[in-house]
């Protein structure tokens, strides 16, 4: 018994052939029933639907999906597939979709309208199962797979962030980048090795390439290191009021390549992260308290522990200032003029706005409880005597002339 000849093709190959051959018969078949441009409509409506009402109707089940598992009317098992669903899974598989039905529509309006034949242009390609075909399918899926994947690692690292309390936006981003950049290449050279190109050479020639890039940006890639070395070991986030060598300011921002901070006087300052790094920092935000101190004369006659007692008393009412640790008060020198008293007092949250605020009002508070209690603040005075101990109208007239002066 003679055997029948079976297509070099065969298996799901021929099944597609056969699945445009019947469709290019059900086009030709509509368009000379109908007439070319019903069949255009037709074709025309499919693609709306698809690419308007189809998103729509899915984006309709979701929610229903959702508030169904928030109100715990839906099962485990769709609660469970809700949670564990990829969600650019489900916006790659539509974005799918959406293609195919673009492809078919429009190779459907070839056909119709009697420009090509559609099953006799894919034939060769399907029946000797061309290899450009199937690296461009298996191109297609990989790329899929990384969108997939690099979504999955942003919601797992959003999960990690909303458990680690110290875990930062910056820190976040950091390695939410390195992970993505990890994917694409590796995705890249999956991609290169699936098209038959050797990723051998391409590895000597970029590292020929990195030896000259890394000589010519020492400096950027300096900066670059120091970027991930600031982002992991935190010395300062944003928002805090912080002193780096000669400038100090708020951190607005902090990218891999460099710190920014607004100064008080308003100014942007851009400092490279390998000058940050190499530079002492003083951050006066971390502990979110500061302490400030000022220093107040009284004068040699003035009894010191009442003093004290008037200036402790006198800061203890000053709002600005925090009541734990409380505020104290030292002696701390003998003036030429005065006792100098140190006042030490702290503020929470500090900014610079509250610490002048605070500065301002003890000031204030501390010049009032000496005035209404008669403690002198004495100013600087100088007493010139002669040897037996009386004083010329030229020493007076030498003094008047240094104070002219």
């Amino acid at each position: 018994m003679q055997g029948t000849a079976t297509p070099s093709g065969g298996g799901s190959g021929e099944v597609f052939l056969d699945f445009v051959r019947g469709l290019q018969r059900f086009l030709e078949e509509l368009a000379a029933s109908q007439g070319q441009v019903v069949a255009t409509a037709i074709l025309l409506g499919v693609l709306v639907g698809a690419v308007f009402v189809v998103p729509a109707l899915l984006s309709r089940l979701r929610r229903v999906a959702a508030r169904s598992v928030e109100s715990g009317r839906a099962g485990d098992w769709l609660a469970a597939l809700a949670r564990y669903t990829p969600t650019s899974f489900q916006g790659v598989l539509l974005r799918t979709i959406q293609l195919v039905v673009l492809f078919l529509v429009v190779g459907s309006f070839l056909v119709v309208w009697g420009v090509t034949d559609f099953a006799a242009l894919l034939d060769p390609y399907v029946q000797d199962r061309s290899p450009t075909l199937i690296n461009a399918v298996q191109t297609a899926f990989l790329v899929t797979i990384a969108f997939v994947l690099s979504d999955q690692l942003q919601r797992a690292i959003d999960r990690l962030t909303l458990a680690l309390d110290d875990f930062t936006e910056h820190q976040e981003e950091i390695l939410l980048r390195l992970g993505q950049v990890t994917i694409f290449v590796a995705l890249g050279a999956t991609i290169l090795s699936v098209w038959g190109i050797n990723v051998g050479g391409l590895l000597v020639g970029a590292g020929f390439l990195g030896i000259v890039v890394g000589f010519a940006a020492r400096q950027t890639l300096g900066s670059l290191i120091a970027g991930f070395v600031l982002m992991f070991s935190r010395p300062f986030t944003i928002g805090d009021w912080v002193v780096i060598g000669d400038e100090q300011g708020i951190v607005t921002d902090i990218t891999i390549f460099n710190t920014r901070l607004e100064n008080f006087d308003g100014e942007f300052v851009i400092i490279p992260n390998d000058r940050v790094s190499d530079r002492s920092i003083t951050n006066r935000s971390r502990k979110g308290l500061l302490r400030l101190t000022l220093d107040v004369g009284v004068d040699y006659d003035t009894d010191i522990d009442t003093a004290m007692d008037l200036a402790r008393t006198a800061m203890s009412g000053v709002d600005d200032i925090v009541d734990t640790p409380p505020p104290q008060v030292i002696p701390k020198s003998f003036g030429d003029s005065a006792i100098v008293l140190e006042l030490r007092f702290w503020i929470d949250h500090p900014t610079p706005p509250r610490k002048w605020r605070a500065v301002s009002a003890v000031v204030r508070e501390v010049k009032s409880a000496f005035d209404e209690e008669g403690v002198s603040i004495p100013f600087p005075q100088r007493t010139l005597k002669t040897r037996d101990g009386t004083v010329t109208d030229e020493a007076v007239r030498s003094l008047t002339a240094d104070g002219d002066e």
